[in-house]
């Protein structure tokens, strides 16, 4: 008879706590720490680093306890030198689930006055041709779903008038419709730009608007985000459900250098704590530029795992 009164006790306590599940956004942070996505890594992290040892960098990363993988364009072309399908059965191997796969929106271009960027021996770095969705749609989303990708995401498209935001705008719409019928899911990756005014227009708003919430999705950089002086947590509430990506980083003082999570002054714990309002299923630690990219992800993926602990 004892066990029967606990266990009713603790049937209606789940029952009270679902009910405040639903009708609370802050708890989401109650649930226990195998309900959270695992940390991922976004391999940008290690670009120019990974090319060296594809295999070995893969095990490192698994080993400090990352098990999704968000993955870019590499040095070696290609899915870091691979077929969709045979990247994939590496990260396998190594206990890790490819979930996302950053493609450009139009061809690359140097910034205006910016320098090529050279690698370890000062000589320029060489990359093979890019792949982008304006010209190669299609493709992209063809490799993607051959890999058994669950995201093909957007990782930034010309914004730098009001015309190419309508001519982005297009592209994203074609391929999201494109991934829909491929199987895939399909999002938009901010920088501190969209959120920037051009001829009037902020360009994030009109991509929300004049996209399907249905087969756009977001991955909000929540660093970038915030840079620009956004609230993520208001962002969330604004457009309910539609950010099923992160990206988790941190910053400066100054917002001016990206630092390894938790060594800067973002505080994550509220935005995690809206987790269900934004509708995240992954998130991805990502430093762009780390000095030290395997310690610094390390420092990273320690934070993040006791804030969720």
């Amino acid at each position: 008879m004892t066990h029967r009164r606990s266990f009713l006790k603790q049937a209606a306590a789940l029952g009270m706590s679902g009910l405040l599940l639903q009708q609370n956004s802050w708890a989401r942070h109650w649930l226990p720490p195998a309900q959270w996505p695992a940390p991922g890594l976004q391999l940008f992290t290690l670009f120019g680093l990974i090319e060296q040892d594809v295999p070995g960098s893969l095990a490192t990363i698994a080993s400090i306890g990352y098990k999704e993988i968000e993955s870019a364009f590499s040095r070696l072309g290609g899915y870091y030198g691979m077929k969709p399908k045979a990247f994939a059965q590496l990260l396998k191997d190594q206990g890790l689930s490819w979930r996302s796969h950053h493609v450009l929106g139009a061809p690359f271009k140097m910034p205006p006055g910016a320098k090529p960027p050279v690698g370890a021996d000062g000589k320029p770095i060489s990359i093979p041709p890019i792949k982008n969705l304006k010209d190669n749609y299609q493709e992209l989303v063809d490799e993607a779903a051959e890999g058994g990708v669950t995201y093909l995401v957007c990782a930034n498209t010309p914004i730098g008038t009001l015309d190419e935001v309508k001519a982005s705008i297009e592209v994203l719409n074609k391929t999201a419709e494109a991934a829909q019928k491929a199987g895939l899911l399909f999002a938009y990756h901010n920088h501190d730009a969209e959120f920037r005014p051009v001829d009037g227009v902020i360009p994030y708003n009109l991509m929300l608007a004049e996209t399907d919430a249905d087969t756009l999705k977001m991955e909000l950089d929540i660093a970038w985000a915030v840079k620009a002086g956004i609230d993520p947590v208001a962002l969330f509430r604004q457009h309910k459900g539609r950010f099923h990506l992160w990206h988790v980083k941190d910053l400066d003082a100054k917002h001016e250098k990206i630092l390894e999570v938790g060594q800067g002054v973002i505080q994550y714990k509220p935005y995690f704590d809206a987790a269900a309002v934004a509708g995240m299923r992954y998130f991805f630690i990502e430093q762009d530029g780390a000095p030290k990219p395997f310690e610094n992800i390390q420092t990273s993926y320690q934070y993040i795992h006791r804030l969720l602990s």
